[in-house]
């Protein structure tokens, strides 16, 4: 008896670090998106995690969510320097997230500002 749920722990185990490789090692696409950065914040209740949103439009009617990990800290900076300003963000797009990692399945790779298309000369 012993030996059957030593086997049944170990393959749960197995599979969800299977699981989790995959979720963190397998993107699921990568690009490119520009916009007006509009919002960066370190938020949460248990775990904190950095949050973001950019325009992408005159309107702001179609705005793109993402999320920094906390090791990405000169990402970070940037972000919060760039407030307010026209910026184009590399990104990684997961499966899935886990709660420690953030809210949405885009993850900020790199952050370069930009010219605005809207206000040049």
């Amino acid at each position: 008896m012993k030996k059957l749920l030593f086997i049944v722990i170990f393959s749960l185990l197995a599979v969800l670090a299977i699981y989790y490789a995959f979720i963190y090692f397998v993107p699921y696409s990568e690009g490119v998106r520009s916009g007006e950065l509009i919002k960066i914040s370190h938020k949460g209740v248990l775990v904190k995690t950095w949050e973001g949103e950019i325009s992408q439009g005159i309107s702001g009617a179609q705005i793109f969510t993402f999320s920094v990990l906390d090791k990405d800290k000169e990402v970070i900076d940037q972000l919060q320097e760039y407030q307010g300003q026209y910026v184009k963000l590399n990104y990684v797009e997961r499966y899935a997230t886990f709660f420690w990692m953030g809210d949405t399945k885009y993850f900020i790779t790199k952050v370069e500002q930009e010219e605005s298309p809207h206000f040049r000369n």
